[in-house]
């Protein structure tokens, strides 16, 4: 029995699909994934609607569940989750102690008000508290949580050392500072883990005000040590050392660098505000031009030399640019339907799921198809299919 011809072009479609098993020379450059990332947190920037916030926040869960591998900076994803949710508890108790302007008519509860001057006209500290305010708080903290998340994915997805590799040679001395500085949370979670199970292996409580003073302690000695041995590597490997370039190039990188960074933040502020998506995207992409001639010219200075440089191939661009689509379709669903991205309060009506929204966040799925699967997961992906067989 032969196969169909219309068969053929399936098979190759999914051996196309079919991810890899990760190792070095096929592992996703770190700037694949924060692209990805940065496309989910500019969607969630563009829309309150809770079921669209969750949808997003399921998104890059499943990505980091799926594509997370068992490195230190992998298990912070967890930390950020909790930091979103203490930000969504924090933007509700400020809500009902410092009141809101949102107007509402459902009084949920009334708390004794707090008299103030009259040069503090316009806050009050008490007060009536309506649940139109509260639904008000409760979006916007949810927000701020589903950014918080998709940096978190970030985070525990790409190598900070390998996003460091990739950087231009005039941004090597600002990228090292960024990457300790963003390695820092995930060691400090990775510390803390290490010695919550360290203590409850000999009997030793891990919650508490005692516990938390005895771990403090271990996991700043542990960030000293790290910072000890980072700046003696740094040292060995003779950082800091640069090539004589002409003034009149100096002057005319930093002139182009400023330039292009100004007109990038600018462009960012545009998409991200609420009615600047025409004047953004233009301003950003001719921002992204300047300041990559700006970093071409400044990349004379550094001597430095990379060993295995990063190599963007089919698989890396489908995974950025799966989080540029979803960005740019939540942008456009934005100007064509702001209602469905922005749900009211006042009056107090359920949020609805707006669909072409909902099937363009699901793009970002698209990482977890066909980047490359770290050798735990699929080892873990095996054995139910291993099983399957033993037991036939």
């Amino acid at each position: 029995m032969t196969a169909s011809p219309a068969s053929a072009p399936a098979r190759l479609l999914r051996r196309a699909l079919h991810a890899p098993e990760a190792d070095r020379a096929n592992a996703l450059p770190a700037g694949a994934w924060w692209l990805w990332a940065l496309g989910l947190a500019t969607a969630a920037s563009r829309t309150t609607n809770p079921l669209l916030l969750g949808l997003l926040v399921g998104v890059a869960g499943y990505v980091v569940a799926a594509r997370r591998t068992d490195a230190p900076w992998a298990r912070s994803y967890g930390a950020f989750i909790k930091l979103g949710l203490f930000v969504v508890a924090l933007r509700l108790v400020f809500s009902v102690f410092l009141g809101s302007q949102i107007p509402g008519t459902h009084t949920v509860f009334t708390l004794p008000e707090l008299p103030l001057p009259d040069w503090a006209q316009g806050v009050r500290i008490g007060g009536r508290v309506t649940a139109e305010q509260l639904v008000f708080s409760l979006y916007d903290g949810m927000k701020l949580a589903t950014l918080l998340i998709c940096i978190g994915a970030a985070n525990a997805l790409a190598n900070p050392a390998r996003l460091l590799k990739s950087l231009p040679g005039a941004l090597y001395e600002a990228g090292v500072a960024v990457v300790v500085a963003m390695t820092f949370a995930p060691n400090m979670v990775a510390d803390v883990v290490r010695l919550r199970t360290a203590r409850r292996l000999r009997g030793r409580p891990t919650g508490g005000v005692r516990a938390v003073a005895q771990i403090g302690l271990p996991v700043l000695e542990g960030a000293l040590e790290r910072s000890v041995a980072v700046a003696a590597s740094m040292d060995a490997r003779g950082y800091g050392r640069t090539a004589q370039v002409p003034a009149a190039v100096r002057h005319t990188t930093n002139v182009l660098t400023l330039g292009g960074l100004l007109g990038v933040c600018a462009g960012t502020y545009g998409l991200l505000a609420a009615q600047g998506a025409v004047y953004g995207l233009p301003l950003l992409l001719a921002g992204l031009v300047v300041a990559m001639a700006g970093l071409r010219l400044g990349g004379r200075r550094s001597v430095r030399t990379r060993y295995r440089p990063d190599r963007w191939g089919v698989r890396a661009w489908l995974v950025a640019c799966s989080g540029a689509a979803v960005a740019a379709a939540m942008i456009w669903a934005g100007a064509v339907d702001p209602e469905a991205l922005r749900p009211g309060v006042v009056p107090l009506t359920a949020p609805v799921l707006p669909l072409w929204p909902a099937a363009a966040a699901l793009i970002g799925l698209l990482p977890a198809l066909v980047a490359p699967v770290p050798p735990s997961n699929r080892a873990a992906a095996d054995r139910p299919a291993q099983r399957g067989k033993e037991q036939a």
